[in-house]
């Protein structure tokens, strides 16, 4: 008779204290010997949304645009867009 022998293994936690504290462990433990423990997950990807573009700004521009989008209570990613949009149009007219 050839009986694997139980893997030993450190528990899963049931939750980590931050996204570092899952790599951590992550980093040190294999899925592999974790699969009976997983479950399935059924999801759809939508790859037809619309594009996005990323463009470089100045460290100090950034930093800027952060404190102002922070102080409306938007995304900087929001007050970009805005901005832009805003300059088209007056540009336009």
């Amino acid at each position: 008779m050839n009986k694997e022998l139980p893997i030993e293994r450190d528990l899963v936690p049931e939750e980590f204290a931050s996204l570092g504290e899952a790599g951590a462990f992550w980093d040190t433990h294999s899925t592999a010997d974790y699969e009976d423990e997983m479950e399935d997950a059924a999801f759809e990807v939508n790859l037809t949304g619309k594009p996005t573009y990323y463009f470089a700004v100045a460290k100090d521009i950034a930093t800027a645009l952060q404190v102002v989008a922070q102080q409306q209570g938007i995304s900087t990613q929001t007050l970009i867009n805005l901005w832009l949009q805003e300059k088209l149009i007056h540009r336009a007219n």
